[in-house]
């Protein structure tokens, strides 16, 4: 051999194959989906309890609604590591604040023609649009062999310390 000889990579063979490695593997189809559906119902029911608390408690409860809303939307990006965690409930979020702003035939309304309202709406709009831009996709949430300050692992090596 020319270079310096590579070790061969060891590959582990489960115990028993019927049973899969404590904490490995990818989540099976049916979990995926259910996960989703959940995520959409949360996207549903924090619409409705913002709707209700950002007119209620004008300053903050419009702060509340909107940060229910943002914490949905990147939890829901750091749960699955994937756009559609975002894309999901942010999409069920938005169809039920449009559909809570028209006005019922009897005069009834969710929503008034008052400045919250709007914040509510479009900054919920403008929020799932940056989480779903910094959805971490791909990546693992937390990578043990990177240390918490982002440089790179070996980088005390080449210090000397």
């Amino acid at each position: 051999m020319n270079g310096p000889e590579r070790p061969e990579r060891v590959r582990a063979e489960r115990v028993n194959p019927e049973r899969p490695a404590v904490g490995g593997g990818r989540r099976t189809g049916a979990a995926r989906v259910f996960g989703y559906v959940g995520l959409g119902l949360l996207g549903f029911l924090v619409a409705v309890a913002g709707a209700l608390v950002q007119a209620a408690w004008f300053p903050l409860g419009l702060l509340l609604a909107l940060g229910g809303a943002v914490g949905l939307f990147w939890g829901g990006a750091l749960l699955t590591r994937a756009k559609l965690g975002v894309a999901v409930p942010a999409g069920l979020w938005a169809v039920t604040v449009l559909v809570l702003t028209a006005s019922r035939p009897q005069g009834d309304f969710l929503f008034g023609a008052e400045a919250s309202s709007y914040l509510f709406l479009f900054g919920g709009m403008g929020a799932a649009g940056l989480c779903l831009a910094l959805a971490p996709a791909d990546r693992p949430l937390f990578d043990p062999t990177r240390p918490l300050g982002g440089g790179r692992p070996d980088a005390s090596a080449r210090k000397g310390g």
